[in-house]
């Protein structure tokens, strides 16, 4: 089976697989290793909030940095009030500072959430529809593509993703793409791919499955299940940038994967924290810190113990980073029954956070558009 590739407005996207935003990960060290394994696809930088865009906050325009060899450039945008997400798309085209915008209506965080935003949003449909309209409006007359990220909906009583997938594509979005679960299911249990399924069979613009690929079978299994037009990879390339290789592999009819030894591993952790580095203007301190995390999910399923974890936890500089590596036995693989496991985060939401009264209705009040923007609530600090 091999899987074609897609158009997104004048943008070609051979291997139609995307890397996922996710805060605090996919800044362009991150995506610059993944995009060397399974080149041609879509990757995405971390979600910007429009408002600390506007306001020109330092680290909004640190997290828009692009390294030379990304391209196309993918930016993700957050917000609720529709002028100031405008404003923000007019930055990024006046600025030439991307080839493609993604809108982001499908984080979950109760810090979003309440405010109306991400998979809130599109409970308003007129603000939902506004917004697109406004972004796609200034993106269009650039030739710069707009997509928007979803969730099925808040919950199973209150699902938005039909009428989200619908009003995406009547104001001009070039493609979607669903992550299977609701706000209150959060990362928890089983993505419902049947969703993506019925989102991908109403729409004519292409629908990129998200939920649970952890390998390139899973992208496969996705593709033959749904009949979407591409997959969007999350927590499943945590600490496996290779895997968009597996699954430019498989998409290509290929059975090679990827399965590297600890020393294999032990490199890109160490050009992952170079990269790191530089992103962090030469601050090994704020590089090696940022990396921990992602250490973590690159040891994960490997035999290295306690004390080889602790130590990777208490780097400070290159040179810990370099040592520990050392330690690490070379010809050590990851176990068989390891790989292809979920990773990353598993939990349900322990509430779902709203503005007051937002289930209400369909649509925002003037009342409650003056409560959510007439003060511009949304934060231009990171």
């Amino acid at each position: 089976m091999t899987i074609p590739g897609i158009k997104l407005g004048k943008l070609d996207v051979p291997v139609p697989v995307m890397l996922s935003p996710m805060a605090g990960v996919t800044n362009w060290p991150f995506r610059v290793l993944c995009e060397r394994y399974g080149p041609q696809g879509l990757y995405v930088a971390e979600m910007i909030t429009a408002r600390a865009l506007v306001a020109r906050n330092p680290k909004a325009f640190r997290l828009c940095r692009f390294a030379p060899s990304e391209s196309p450039r993918s930016l993700q945008l957050y917000g609720v009030n529709p002028g100031i997400v405008e404003q923000a798309a007019r930055m990024v085209v006046d600025g030439h500072m991307a080839d493609h915008v993604d809108l982001n209506f499908g984080c979950p965080v109760p810090k979003v959430t309440r405010r109306g935003g991400g998979s809130a949003l599109p409970w308003k449909l007129d603000v939902f529809a506004e917004l697109i309209h406004r972004v796609v409006s200034v993106c269009d007359a650039a030739g710069i593509p707009v997509t928007a990220k979803i969730r099925v909906g808040i919950d199973h009583e209150h699902e938005t993703y039909l009428d989200a997938g619908r009003i995406a594509q009547e104001e001009g979005c070039a493609a979607v793409s669903l992550h299977a679960r609701t706000t209150a299911e959060y990362y928890g249990g089983h993505a419902d791919w049947h969703r993506i399924a019925e989102l991908a069979d109403a729409l004519t613009i292409p629908v990129f499955g998200n939920g649970d690929i952890w390998g390139a079978q899973d992208a496969l299994d996705m593709m033959k299940q749904t009949g979407c037009a591409g997959v969007a990879i999350g927590r499943g390339c945590q600490g496996r940038p290779w895997l968009f290789a597996d699954i430019k592999n498989a998409f290509n009819a290929s059975d090679e994967r990827v399965n590297p030894t600890l020393a294999e591993v032990g490199a890109v952790i160490e050009e992952h924290a170079r990269l790191l580095t530089e992103f962090y203007d030469g601050d090994e301190v704020m590089a090696v810190h940022d990396l921990r995390k992602h250490v973590a999910w690159y040891l994960k399923g490997f035999a290295v113990g306690g004390a080889t974890r602790k130590a990777f936890m208490q780097s400070e500089n290159l040179e810990d980073i370099a040592r520990n590596v050392r330690e690490l036995d070379p010809n050590l693989r990851l176990p068989d029954e390891m790989a292809d496991k979920p990773r990353g985060r598993v939990r349900y939401a322990k509430k779902v956070h709203l503005p007051y009264g937002w289930l209400d209705s369909r649509e925002l009040s003037k009342e409650g558009r003056e409560a959510l923007f007439g003060d511009d609530p949304m934060d231009a600090s990171y």
